[in-house]
């Protein structure tokens, strides 16, 4: 049984992926008021698109990391624009490509570290180089969070440290509190992916 204080998280994660995907796929969006706004599936321009110089983004490990960063994160062909500790200030502009990269990484690592292997690094996590395969991602990494915030009991949600991701305060605050900042990580990079997608339509 999920713990009725995990449901209104639950049911706020779902709605907010749900709406994110259809934002990237269609070919409708849920608009907010209950009606459906007509959208595109995201093109390979749009994921890379760099609005500004130098931003952060995806890129093929073969060309290097981009202005500012030192390493591309992940495995495989592609990887994602990374700096060690401090980050560049100010920071980088990131592309769709990157944000939804980050978003896809964090939930597969962090359901890993919460129900699985805990053992999974930004390092064993394969970058996608398209778009399809970066929203492929974001779904598969939504699924297994889903799936480790379900297998909690209530015990779980007062547990420090019950989540062991090593990239964010999970090994200092309660699980119910890094369910809620997960939350929070998909509100806002999907706000800013839908602008992004917004302003790359209207960008003539």
């Amino acid at each position: 049984m999920i713990p009725p204080r995990l449901i209104p998280l639950l049911d706020q994660f779902d709605f907010a992926c749900e709406r994110l995907s259809g934002r990237m796929t269609g070919p409708v969006m849920d608009s907010g008021d209950g009606t459906d706004t007509r959208v595109g599936p995201m093109t390979d321009a749009e994921y890379f698109w760099e609005p500004v110089q130098d931003c952060w983004s995806v890129r093929r490990r073969t060309d290097g990391p981009g202005a500012r960063a030192t390493a591309l994160t992940g495995q495989g062909d592609w990887g994602r624009d990374a700096a060690a500790y401090p980050h560049p200030w100010p920071p980088p502009f990131t592309t769709i490509a990157w944000r939804l990269s980050h978003l896809a990484e964090l939930l597969t690592l962090r359901a890993d570290h919460t129900a699985g292997s805990h053992t999974l690094t930004r390092e064993d996590y394969a970058v996608s180089g398209d778009a399809v395969g970066g929203i492929d991602a974001f779904d598969a990494g939504a699924g297994a969070w889903r799936k480790a915030l379900v297998s909690a009991g209530e015990a779980a949600l007062d547990t420090v440290g019950y989540c062991t991701y090593p990239h964010g305060s999970d090994a200092e605050e309660p699980f119910i509190d890094i369910v809620w900042w997960v939350n929070q990580e998909v509100l806002h990079h999907g706000a800013e992916i839908a602008l992004l997608r917004d302003l790359y339509r209207e960008r003539a």
